[in-house]
């Protein structure tokens, strides 16, 4: 058959229109492309580069098992994908080219170029769990808040159902073999096998939260020293899981969970939907790929942080305990708790007015989970300017977080072991009880004064 399967962000079998729609067509050659040059332009994590390699080898296994070979060609630029595209399908015969859609907007002007190139792109949507556009206000319209959004989502979904896709019973004539050497990155690469492989997580590690952790998430999400999340980001980060798949085992687990908002599970929920609310934010608003801010009036801002502050808070020295413990466990461990993702985002924001989009490219450069939408969301959020974000005089205290969210102190002492001694009382901001006890531990003293930043950081955002 004249056709090749693209695979994109959408690493896996399960629930993939483009990969279903290939095979029924009889295709048996699927191709990645990496982009390195691109990859580095856009701080790709190096530990996120190895959990691509290895989802990716574990796909070109199993497509194998389906007589499908998996080709992995290289082109440095990302304006380089077209044209090495093109002479592949030319040397193979091929016509049509079966791919999912890459809601950025680079990646949209890519696929339309190359429709125009004399090939056939066929393109289908897996990547939400309602597909952008499908989810509008009664002037037709994007929301600008989340709860409208979520309660339309959730009706939409009651109507529809989740538009999970298997793919087609096919009896390969021969299993192919496999070549591992199709999945080696000319880029940076660090280990990342402290994560199971998707296949895993499907079978035994989503199956267990579903049954043991699922109904106290909404309880325990926010305690970092506490496994209480799904972890389930960096799989859906690069589709080596469906979120589609996801949200049908919860509700065939959970069925009720459309309609009643009040049940322990559906926190759990509402981080899916926050997802696609992100997703579908970027698909209506494509200049926040540039780096705009969604609110126009913080555009022009003249952020006034310091890079010596950027710097500290790059290098977890900030002298605040669960900012460091935070920043910490991002750089040894490539992720970060969310609740603490929240912290540290308005502690670079507003204790130390540093641009966001700086922090947005730090956690982008470091983090296994890295996704566009969800990090963009996620740290205008923090800094008051972006889609539904907090008030920009809300500015979460790091000493009462720590207090709040890890009393006593078993995550800072995990991440900031030099703190280990120090008693519960003090352990959230030791500098008084060190200084009283005239010992030396070697923490940081504190860059900033929380009372005095509060108050800087608010006439800063009064101005604008």
């Amino acid at each position: 058959m004249s056709g090749v399967y693209w695979i994109r962000r959408d690493l896996r079998t399960h629930d993939n229109p483009a990969l279903s729609a290939a095979v029924a067509q009889g295709v048996n050659t699927a191709v990645f492309i990496s982009t390195p040059q691109q990859w580095q332009q856009h701080n790709l994590a190096p530990i996120k580069a190895d959990f691509i390699a290895r989802h990716l080898l574990l796909l070109s296994q199993q497509l194998a098992v389906m007589g499908i070979e998996l080709v992995h060609l290289h082109a440095q630029a990302f304006d380089d994908q077209n044209t090495v595209l093109t002479k592949f399908c030319q040397q193979r015969g091929y016509s049509q080219i079966y791919a999912n859609s890459e809601p950025e907007l680079d990646e949209i002007n890519r696929d339309e170029r190359l429709g125009q190139s004399g090939l056939s792109l066929n393109i289908f949507h897996c990547d939400t769990i309602i597909p952008p556009g499908n989810v509008l206000n009664k002037q037709g319209e994007m929301f600008k808040v989340f709860t409208p959004f979520k309660n339309a989502w959730l009706q939409r979904l009651r109507q529809t159902g989740v538009a999970y896709q298997a793919l087609p019973d096919i009896e390969p004539a021969r299993t192919i073999e496999t070549a591992s050497q199709c999945v080696k990155f000319d880029y940076p690469l660090v280990d990342s096998t402290a994560w199971p492989l998707a296949d895993v997580v499907m079978a035994q590690v989503f199956p267990r939260f579903i049954q043991t952790k699922l109904e106290r998430y909404g309880a325990q999400r926010d305690i970092p020293s506490i496994k209480g999340t799904s972890g389930l980001s960096p799989y859906l980060a690069i589709g080596a899981i469906s979120p589609r798949w996801l949200a049908l085992q919860l509700i065939q687990q959970v069925p009720e969970i459309l309609e009643d908002q009040q049940h322990l599970a559906f926190s759990w929920l509402n981080e899916l939907i926050w997802r696609d609310f992100y997703k579908h934010l970027l698909f209506h608003y494509p200049s926040l790929i540039k780096g705009d801010s969604f609110q126009p009036k913080y555009q022009g801002a003249k952020w006034i942080g310091s890079e010596q502050d950027f710097n500290a808070w790059c290098q977890a020295k900030t002298g605040y305990p669960l900012v460091d413990a935070a920043m910490r466990q991002l750089l040894q461990t490539g992720w970060m708790h969310n609740r603490l993702r929240m912290v540290v985002a308005s502690f670079l924001t507003k204790h130390l007015l540093v641009d966001w989009r700086l922090g947005e490219q730090f956690f982008m450069s470091h983090l296994i989970d890295g996704d566009f939408s969800a990090n963009n969301g996620g740290w205008q959020w923090a800094a008051s300017t972006g889609c539904d974000a907090q008030p920009y005089f809300r500015i979460f205290n790091p000493i009462t977080q720590s207090q709040k969210f890890d009393p006593n102190g078993k995550f800072i002492r995990k991440y900031v072991p030099e703190l280990a001694n120090i008693p519960d009382k003090h352990i959230h901001f030791p500098h008084e009880y060190i200084a009283q006890q005239g010992i030396d531990v070697g923490y940081c003293l504190p860059i900033v004064e929380h009372k005095q930043a509060r108050l800087r950081a608010l006439a800063f955002y009064k101005a604008y």
